[in-house]
């Protein structure tokens, strides 16, 4: 069995809690980390676009993308350290769903934590990148709170009936 663990900054520990207690024992665990290109593609286009054509020697782009796959490296130690059993650590670059949903094909298992607004139950309890890969994951999910959940008086209320047709008007 293959269980892929999505590692994302502000929620990571609760993937990994979750996969530690959902994979039975001698399951491969996969912590995948995911830096967003789009994050460091910008910086890339910095001198061109700012500064002309002239001849630079250092690409900003170079640095950012350095200190992000760093950034992802320190990130996956600490989540591998947190789930305390064997565990293959891997790190992408791309679009993130896109690269996620990539990343779980072929696996028995995806877990992810909810990206949107945590504060209430409901379907903004999931930003972009995770509604996308709920969407489009080609194996079953595991979706988790990274914090306690909010109750269920969170839930909006219901909408309102619609009113009823109005009977026409005889003159």
């Amino acid at each position: 069995m293959t269980v892929i663990a999505w590692i994302v900054e502000d929620t990571w520990p609760a993937c990994v809690d979750a996969a530690r207690s959902h994979a039975p024992e001698g399951a491969d665990i996969v912590l995948l980390h995911v830096t967003d290109s789009g994050d460091t593609g910008a910086a890339h286009g910095a001198i061109a676009e700012l500064l002309g054509r002239a001849r630079h020697d250092r690409d900003p782009g170079e640095a950012v993308d350095h200190t992000a796959a760093a950034a992802g490296e320190r990130l996956l130690e600490e989540a591998a350290e947190r789930l305390g059993r064997p565990c293959t650590r891997a790190a992408r670059s791309g679009h993130v769903d896109r690269e996620v949903v990539a990343a779980a094909e072929g696996a028995d298992l995806l877990v992810l934590a909810r990206d949107g607004d945590r504060s209430r139950l409901g379907p903004h309890s999931l930003g972009p990148a995770g509604r996308f890969v709920v969407d489009h994951a080609p194996c079953p999910v595991l979706l988790v709170w990274p914090e306690v959940a909010p109750g269920t008086d969170t839930i909006a209320a219901p909408p309102l009936p619609p009113p009823p047709p109005s009977l026409p008007h005889h003159m």
